[in-house]
């Protein structure tokens, strides 16, 4: 006779539900303050007491962010609309006592983010980031899923990978862990689609961005995309298979988002507060990285994230691999779809190189260590000060230093085969088949593909197991570039911000290690009063005082700690910066044209001079 009067109740309501499903209900009328108004429905409910949660992690996200900070006015009912007693055992949770088998949890949600990890609720648009706003049950992680959305503006659309379900507002998910893992936006965007066929099938792939801008920016951003998406095929040999045929690119490019990329199976959010006229298209970076992920990592999975824990930090030691070597291949293929000239390549491969040799957190973790500590650094909160500046290099650029050198390597020691395979090989032995990979697996797949275990293992124990640098100098020459000191006689102290308050020279960014700066004992928050004879009062004053020494050369510095005034000697040197460059013409032979074409492509103007020679 319940389930008689509860389905009978849900066919006169606005949607009817199966009883074996998990139902969302959400409305935005106090959008203006950022707030929505949400309901789940469990049925089926098996235990005395329904647990309900919300998750502290983020599909994407390796830290903690405590999502229920934002969720208030907690209540629930039965299947009869009877109250029901809620209790809050810890932060996270909420129990349901007295149920009949059903239970409807409402609740307001806070959201004013807009980014990768949070959820940005406003006149202008519902920015929902699924496990910073929907409540989820113990023991229902399996059930299927409905979600109906009430929009704050008539003419807001919805852009998610969710199936649609009866209506424009209706969708669904096949289970929790699908459903969380599904970005929505909803808001008045424009929409461009195209298809691309790929291992026998057709699939479609949408960019849906809600902006500040014109048609013909859209326009111009999705032929860029395109080619970039091209390049990106050409590397795995294939598209992966979309779960329901598409794949969708959700941008944001408003004034008050944030700036981030959040890669998801069969999307991604990309936001940033420039236009693309203003940002003069630099978003494509962002697609480029989040697109390439569809493979590494949303396929080609690391063991310890396969399943994803939504209630707690999420660590690998993979992430040198899933998120550096990421890295390195969006800014390479942009550069092979002729969207970034090579000497604009350059400037990318230089901060490259700068940032492996010079990045102090070399000096105390492994690129496997590094990932490791992604469960701190990773958009990760506290308000205690940190040494990451000094000890943390991020497994995003150390990693794409380490693919660098791994492909600059693999093509000079082994004709014919390039990191692409590696990439391939990766796709193909695990990704396709969706099997995670362990640490050995990596080094056991570069082994197969240079068919050289020595040279694997070496390689592994010195540079991702072990803190030694490539010789990039050396890497380099292979591809007629080299690496040179910008600056080899200015003297140089280290990198130093300054927060001149008054006149007060204020030490605002923590002192690289290693510098004559740190050497000579002065940290973060630290007044500089002179340098050898000069009062520093200004930045133009402190440059004034370093152009009057050399390198080599020693003075003295005073300085405040803390209420101390201290005084202490200190040698200048150089700033070590580096730019990479063409050799001169008179160095430069057909073998390395050869190797640079092969790496990075040709430039237009090259193809356009060749045409024009045949």
């Amino acid at each position: 006779m319940r389930k008689l009067l509860t389905l009978a109740i849900f066919f006169i309501s606005s949607w009817a539900f199966a009883s074996n499903e998990t139902l969302y209900q959400v409305s935005f009328d106090n959008a203006e303050h950022h707030e929505a108004q949400i309901s789940a429905t469990f049925s089926n409910i098996q235990t005395p007491v329904l647990e309900v949660q919300m998750s502290r992690s983020s599909p994407g996200r390796y830290a903690l962010h405590e999502f229920a900070k934002n969720v208030y006015n907690v209540s629930a009912v039965n299947s009869q609309g009877q109250p029901l007693v809620v209790t809050r055992p810890n932060p996270y949770q909420w129990h349901i006592n007295g149920h009949d088998g059903e239970a409807t949890v409402t609740y307001t949600l806070f959201g004013d983010r807009g980014d990768g990890t949070y959820t940005q609720i406003d006149r202008t648009h519902a920015h929902l980031n699924m496990p910073a706003t929907f409540m989820w049950a113990t023991g229902h992680e399996n059930t299927p899923i409905s979600i109906e959305f009430k929009p704050f503006n008539v003419n807001w659309k919805v852009a998610t990978q969710l199936p649609k379900g009866d209506s424009k507002y209706q969708f669904t998910a096949p289970d929790l862990a699908y459903f969380l893992d599904s970005p929505t936006e909803l808001s008045n965007h424009q929409v461009r689609s195209w298809q691309l066929s790929s291992d026998g099938r057709t699939q479609t792939i949408k960019l849906a961005i809600h902006h500040d801008g014109t048609e013909e920016d859209i326009d111009k951003f999705t032929e860029m995309a395109k080619n970039v998406v091209n390049e990106q095929i050409k590397v795995f040999g294939e598209l992966p298979k979309f779960d329901y045929g598409e794949y969708i690119f959700i941008a944001d490019y408003l004034p008050h988002v944030n700036r981030d990329g959040m890669e998801h199976r069969n999307s991604t959010i990309i936001t940033n507060p420039n236009s693309l006229d203003e940002a003069e298209f630099s978003q494509l970076g962002t697609l480029s990285h989040e697109f390439f992920h569809i493979w590494n990592v949303e396929r080609i999975r690391p063991k310890e994230l396969e399943p994803f824990n939504f209630s707690g930090a999420n660590m690998t030691p993979s992430l040198w691999f899933a998120e550096g070597f990421t890295t390195y291949y969006h800014d390479l293929l942009i550069r092979r779809a002729n969207e970034m000239t090579i000497d604009e390549y350059l400037e990318t491969a230089s901060g490259i190189v700068n940032q492996a040799y010079q990045v102090p957190g070399r000096l105390y973790f492994t690129p496997e260590g590094a990932s490791m500590f992604a469960t701190f650094t990773d958009a990760g909160t506290s308000i205690d000060k940190t040494n990451f500046s000094n000890i943390f290099f991020s497994y995003y650029s150390y990693g794409r230093a380490r693919a660098l050198a791994l492909d600059l390597t693999i093509r000079a020691q082994f004709p014919d085969k390039t990191l692409d395979d590696l990439m391939k090989a990766m796709w193909l032995k695990f990704g396709k088949i969706e099997k995670p990979y362990s640490r050995e697996d990596l080094q056991a797949t570069l082994a197969e593909v240079v068919n050289d275990a020595k040279f694997a293992e070496e390689f592994f124990n010195q540079y991702i197991y072990g803190q030694e640098t490539p010789d990039y100098y050396t890497l380099l020459e292979s591809a007629g570039l080299e690496a040179k000191q910008i600056d080899d006689t200015s003297a140089y102290l280290g990198r130093v911000n300054f927060d001149f308050r008054g006149q007060d020279a204020l030490i605002s960014n923590n002192i690289p290690v290693n510098t004559p700066l740190y050497k000579a004992g002065i940290e973060r928050g630290d007044q500089i009063v002179k340098l050898g004879r000069r009062t520093i009062r200004s930045e133009k004053l402190w440059q004034k005082a370093l152009a009057q020494f050399e390198a080599g050369e020693t003075t003295t510095i005073e300085y405040i700690q803390r209420g101390e005034t201290i005084t202490k000697q200190i040698t200048f040197i150089t700033d070590p910066e580096l730019s990479i460059s063409k050799l001169a013409d008179d160095k430069i032979t057909e073998q390395h044209t050869q190797f640079l074409h092969a790496w990075l492509g040709k430039d237009e103007e090259e193809k356009e001079k060749e045409k024009s020679e045949k």
